[in-house]
């Protein structure tokens, strides 16, 4: 059996139809099923054993983790603006713990998701080794916890015989569209364009960077999903990884990505920031990914123009699911 935390969620779902696609069927789903109307969709179609209701996991856990070949912990919570530390410590952080101590205790290899929110403002860089995580400076309590996280694992003297945490950057891509605001630039971006023919794009408010030409590094859900099998069957180098393209595209190729798959006149204005987010607004992201490519991954990533094309025209111009 495999266990998918956040199964109904946005990533996890996609993981699930990933690992379907592969004939693994035998999968343990764990979320707060329900907890976001809608969200159930994402698993329409899907093959699995069981869903488990992430408070009777560790019960189920207790009674079944000898039967476990491998963790994916995907489920988290990931709303950047909010403020409630305790939140956090009781999801990000305390069930990621009791999660990877079964892992130790029943010799489980688990990958889990961390974040590039790890990085704060970037000022240390955004390279994934393993020494520099005390220097880090994240600028919200969900970036904390990531960090906070990581370097609880590191801190073990004792750990499962392969796992993996995977810093994941700006993700997009199908059965994200539960996320409200926290959904991905490009499906805000892609509504806005469908209802009124023109996207708003956030200003910037520093002198370095023109409006729009803010840079992040942009992954697109189906190779995050190539990455996580990779490591379900490498299996070795255990250790925090960066996920992204490896490539900072900006916000202003992002919208012509969208436009261009629409057959569309580009049309864009720019907005100010919100002032809630604007003090910990990431003008600048890239993933050094030398770490992944040296232990043998060599699949590749899609560029932000081909991500773009299959997300709109495959799904979101389909109304359909992943």
């Amino acid at each position: 059996m495999i266990i998918v935390t956040g199964a109904e969620g946005f990533i996890g779902s996609c993981l699930v139809a990933r690992l379907n696609a592969d004939n693994f069927n035998d999968l343990i789903l764990v979320d707060d099923f329900g907890a976001v109307l809608g969200r159930e969709k994402n698993l329409l179609g899907k093959t699995y054993l069981e869903k488990v209701p992430r408070s009777q996991f560790f019960d189920w856990m207790s009674k079944n983790s000898h039967e476990v070949q491998f963790v994916f912990h995907i489920g988290a919570r990931t709303d950047t603006t909010e403020k409630d530390e305790a939140i956090f410590k009781e999801l990000n952080l305390d069930f990621s713990k009791t999660l990877f101590q079964y892992c130790v205790a029943e010799g489980i290899p688990l990958v889990y998701a961390s974040s590039a929110a790890t990085y704060g403002e970037g000022e240390f860089g955004y390279d994934d080794a393993e020494n520099t995580l005390d220097n880090l400076k994240p600028m919200n309590p969900y970036g904390r916890s990531k960090n906070d996280f990581d370097k609880w694992v590191l801190q073990q003297d004792v750990q499962p015989y392969f796992w993996a945490g995977l810093k994941f950057f700006n993700v997009y891509g199908p059965n994200e569209f539960h996320k409200g605001r926290m959904a991905s630039v490009v499906f805000h971006a892609y509504n806005q364009i469908k209802e009124t023919g023109g996207v708003k794009l956030f200003q910037s408010h520093r002198p370095a960077y023109k409006d729009g030409e803010q840079k992040r590094d942009f992954i697109y859900v189906k190779d995050l999903c190539e990455v996580c099998l990779f490591l379900m069957h490498h299996r070795k180098n255990s250790g925090i990884y960066n996920l992204g393209s490896g490539q900072a595209r900006t916000w202003n190729d992002l919208a012509n990505g969208i436009f261009s798959a629409l057959h569309l006149e580009p049309k864009i204005n720019y907005v100010p920031i919100p002032e809630d987010i604007r003090e910990t607004y990431q003008y600048f992201t890239e993933a050094n990914m030398d770490k992944l490519n040296a232990i043998g991954y060599a699949h590749g990533f899609r560029s932000l123009e081909e991500g773009i094309h299959d997300y709109v025209t495959s799904y979101l111009e389909k109304n359909t699911w992943y």
